[in-house]
C-alpha cells in the first residue's frame, strides 16, 4: 500500500522534517512569537510527530490526540504565545508534510496516486483534530485568567 510506504518514508525523514519545520517556522511571520519556546522543544516535538506518524494514524484514538494537545495548548498559552501562532504553527507543520508527500509522490506512477490520496486524507484528519485539541488547552488557560481576575 502506497499510503504506508510514504508514511515509513516520512518516519524515516523525521529528523529532515523536523529541521525543515524548524528554519520555515523560524521565517515565518505569523509565527514571530514562537521564539519564546526553546527551539530544542520546537524540535523535539516536530520530530515525535513526523517519527511516530503511523501510530497517529493507524492506531492512536481522538483521546490519544486530545491528551497530547490539550497540553500543547495549555503549554504555549502559559509561554505567552498567541493562540494565532500556534494555529498557525500547527498548519505550517502540516503544509511542511504535505509539501513533502507532494515531492515524494511526483516520483510515484499515477496508478498509486489514491495511495496519496488516501495518505493526505488521514494527514489531514490528524492535524485537524490536533488543532482543535490544543485550541481547547489553549483556551482553558485564557478561562482560568479571565475566572480570577
Amino acid at each position: 500500500m502506497l499510503a504506508l510506504k510514504l508514511v515509513r518514508l516520512i518516519e524515516s525523514d523525521s529528523e529532515k522534517l523536523a529541521h525543515g519545520l524548524i528554519n520555515r517556522l523560524e521565517h515565518e511571520p505569523k509565527c514571530a512569537n514562537l521564539s519564546v519556546v526553546p527551539r530544542e522543544e520546537l524540535q523535539q516535538r516536530a520530530y515525535e510527530v513526523y517519527h511516530n506518524l503511523a501510530s497517529w494514524l493507524l492506531d492512536m484514538t481522538e483521546y490519544d490526540v486530545l491528551t497530547t494537545y490539550r497540553p500543547l495548548g495549555v503549554r504555549r498559552a502559559e509561554q505567552g504565545v498567541p493562540f494565532a501562532d500556534l494555529y498557525w504553527a500547527l498548519v505550517v507543520t502540516k503544509e511542511n508534510l504535505c509539501d513533502f508527500l507532494r515531492d515524494q509522490a511526483m516520483s510515484e506512477a499515477q496508478v498509486e496516486l489514491f495511495g496519496v490520496l488516501e495518505a493526505h486524507r488521514q494527514i489531514d484528519r490528524f492535524f485537524d483534530r490536533a488543532i482543535y485539541f490544543a485550541a481547547q488547552g489553549y483556551a482553558s488557560v485564557k478561562h482560568r485568567a479571565y475566572a480570577i481576575a
